[in-house]
């Protein structure tokens, strides 16, 4: 792995040759923190899938969450999970194994996974944020206009348009010619990396990237804009303030996922210019690895009906094992009872 990385440092790549693998450097300026970066991340990773798989199961074991508020968080969740098993996996292998390697079907797979979970979650919290729009500024007609039927409906468009964006992407980008170096500065398959190892013409895939990207950012986004400027100003015409509290806490968790969440986002708004390569893998590595983590943290400390059911389904659990334990010592004590 390092002559090749040497020979491609010294510009020995043959650019008519198709690189079969591609070489991810990562974090490579920090070989010293490898050990610590590890465990870090895989604290991070443990975390991240226990608290999204806790939080779907809450979602569909409570009765109290059967909501359809709740059934786009169970969603979300969900989403952050698939997202996290995209990305985490593999990074904590390069980092035990120190094989960075990855072949170029593995690169494509791992890219079209990235661009249609990015694309879905940008839809399902616009969706999410018109759900409560509907709920504090239309209550009366919430149940007609947010039924199961729309719920289900608008969930499974937001994922079916991450995999038609992605699939639109990822298919052109298929035919084009990769002719080295086959060097991906970066920590995972990110677009704007792997890009510039085309030899072809990449004008034309870069406007349609343009293009996808503001549209499938954009305009989820102005939704979410809209609806909370219409929350905000619902709620500011309340005229008491235990009922201004009441309806902001119906969205506050919402409304501060959204927030980390473009705040995170607006590394692909960033130039890609040497000087700012590495500021770019800090705020991807917040956008792909951190936000998986804090969203499913942000619901369960700032909702009060999650951490509920969160107590309820401890008690629960708490009181099934001390009652098998009971039962355990019974049985075992009952022969010397005989005796």
């Amino acid at each position: 792995m390092r002559d090749l990385w040497c020979s491609v440092e010294e510009g020995e790549w043959d650019n008519r040759t198709f690189p079969m693998e591609f070489l991810l450097l990562g974090m490579r300026n920090v070989p010293s923190l490898q050990t610590l970066l590890f465990l870090l991340l895989l604290m991070i990773c443990l975390v991240t899938m226990v608290v999204n798989i806790l939080i779907v199961v809450l979602v569909v074991a409570d009765r109290h969450l059967h909501t359809p508020m709740y059934f786009f968080l169970g969603n979300l969740s969900s989403l952050e999970t698939c997202y996290s098993s995209t990305i985490l996996p593999r990074l904590l292998a390069s980092f035990l194994t120190g094989n960075r390697t990855i072949s170029a079907h593995g690169r494509m797979a791992q890219l079209y996974f990235l661009v249609s979970f990015a694309v879905s979650e940008c839809y399902l919290l616009a969706m999410m944020s018109y759900d409560r729009y509907l709920a504090i500024c239309q209550p009366l007609l919430y149940a007609s206009l947010m039924s199961w039927k729309v719920s289900l409906q608008l969930a499974a468009a937001s994922w079916l348009l991450g995999v038609l964006i992605s699939t639109v992407v990822t298919s052109f980008l298929s035919h084009l010619r990769f002719c080295g170096p086959n060097v991906i500065d970066h920590f995972f398959c990110d677009f704007t990396p792997v890009l510039k190892l085309l030899c072809s013409d990449t004008r034309v895939i870069t406007l349609l990237a343009s293009i996808i990207s503001i549209l499938n950012t954009v305009f989820p986004f102005l939704v979410t804009l809209a609806s909370y400027v219409c929350i905000i100003a619902a709620i500011l015409r309340i005229p008491s303030s235990k009922g201004k509290q009441k309806a902001f806490s119906t969205c506050s968790s919402h409304l501060t996922v959204v927030t980390v969440f473009y705040a995170t986002i607006i590394v692909y708004l960033m130039p890609r210019t040497p000087q700012l390569r590495q500021l770019n893998k800090v705020f991807s590595f917040f956008y792909t690895i951190l936000t998986p983590l804090v969203n499913p943290l942000i619901y369960s400390l700032c909702n009060r009906e999650v951490r509920e059911a969160l107590r309820k389904g401890l008690s629960r659990a708490l009181a099934s094992s001390m009652s098998s334990k009971y039962c355990c010592a019974r049985v075992v004590k009952s022969p010397l009872v005989h005796m």
